[in-house]
């Protein structure tokens, strides 16, 4: 009857579990449960004899005779396998494909979670739907994320939205195409560029490029003002490829403004016969811009797209794999801490050492396989039934034995 009970008690604490994942199976990024059984001790009514000897005459060795005293939960094994996608619209939902977790910090305490149902609150910082704040690395001025990124040096990833990108005064520039090396001594082609100064405004620069003898062209730029800067004599070699210049730079100070100096490359011109076709390249530099919108690539990095057409790093979300992700003990509300059995958590980029990449404007989803749930819940309920049957047969028997005395 006891061992009945027993039976009755685990059975129990298994459909328990399992009417938790059925609960949960709508829940983003749960992670669903199991129970094991085992049997407990058991009563020797008899230890096992070992033969006596190999001749006909002697005894053989006999079995223990034991009787099981019932049954007990062994384990509740949380399952750690990925669950499926559910694309969203949301710029700050992401997802977990493979290992790893999110680490977020609830004051001094970090936890760790699957599910990435951000937002960003007043402050413009990443967090939770409980305000836990999401741990990853920010990005310098410049844009460039740290070099070592670490466990150690976790910090709150602030995503703005309207903040300002200070302007950037032109530095370099590039010059590219053809100048014709059948022109006549003498040819002359102008093109404009336009420059920027330290407050973001545009400067319209006109440059001359004239042919002044075999193989080199003289360059000389019209500066804001009416000022001119001093020439620059570009060669080239027999083949058409560029050889040197003497002089590649041009200065001007804007009115309230640092002062400009902008060094041009020229090294990816060519003079070959053919049409005179230089152009401006590359040239560095741009207004003031307001964040306007965001997005995070598949290793977490976060790249801001400003209103001057630029975009920056903002910052990259950490990731957190552990040697026994099963060890983590859950504390509700879709957090994990670590155990003495989970291992330290081992923090890092997305995609590395194990850890799974991200998916952008998508949740994951619960584990649970209902079909599996609800043959478990079957199984349950038939072992619940039995063990309730064996103590009704034993009521029976002990009623039969206190009416032997009628």
């Amino acid at each position: 009857m006891f061992s009945a009970v027993s039976g009755l008690r685990t059975h129990q604490t298994r459909m328990d579990v399992i009417g938790n994942n059925i609960a949960n199976v709508n829940t983003p990024g749960y992670k669903s449960s199991r129970v094991t059984f085992q049997e407990v001790f058991s009563q020797t009514l008899r230890g096992a004899s070992s033969p006596s000897g190999a001749s006909q005459a002697e005894r053989g060795g006999t079995n223990p005779m034991q009787v099981g005293l019932g049954v007990n939960v062994a384990s509740i094994d949380t399952i750690q396998t990925p669950g499926n996608l559910q694309p969203t619209s949301r710029l700050t939902d992401v997802a977990i494909e493979g290992n790893g977790f999110f680490v977020v910090l609830d004051g001094e305490s970090r936890s760790y979670t699957r599910v990435g149902n951000f937002s960003t609150d007043g402050d413009g910082i990443l967090v939770d739907y409980e305000g836990r704040k999401v741990l990853g690395w920010a990005s310098g001025s410049d844009g460039t994320l740290p070099p070592n990124r670490t466990g150690q040096n976790l910090e709150a990833l602030s995503i703005q939205v309207g903040s300002n990108m200070p302007a950037r005064a032109t530095s370099n520039m590039d010059w590219i195409k053809n100048l014709d090396a059948e022109a006549e001594v003498g040819f002359m082609k102008t093109t404009a560029i336009t420059v920027y100064d330290s407050l973001g405004r545009t400067h319209s620069i006109q440059v001359d490029f004239e042919k002044t003898n075999t193989n080199e062209w003289t360059w000389i730029a019209h500066l804001p003002g009416g000022g001119t800067a001093d020439p620059g004599i570009i060669t080239f070699g027999h083949d058409g490829t560029f050889n040197d210049v003497d002089k590649n730079q041009f200065e001007f100070t804007p009115n309230g403004a640092d002062h400009v100096a902008v060094t041009m490359n020229f090294g990816r011109l060519t003079q070959v016969a053919g049409p005179t076709t230089i152009e401006s390249g590359a040239v560095d530099g741009w207004p003031t811009g307001t964040l306007e919108s965001f997005s995070f690539d598949s290793n977490g990095v976060i790249s801001g797209f400003y209103s001057n057409g630029k975009n920056r790093v903002l910052g990259q979300i950490a990731l957190a794999s552990f040697a026994n992700p099963s060890g983590l003990i859950k504390v509700g509300k879709n957090l994990f801490v670590e155990s003495n059995n989970s291992g330290v958590a081992d923090v890092g980029a997305a995609g590395t050492s194990g850890r799974g990449t991200i998916a952008p404007t998508a949740l994951e989803m619960s584990n649970v396989d209902l079909a599996e749930e609800f043959t478990q819940m079957i199984i349950t309920q038939r072992g619940f039934q039995a063990n309730s049957r064996v103590i009704t047969v034993s009521d029976e028997l002990l009623q039969e034995l206190v009416n032997l005395k009628r």
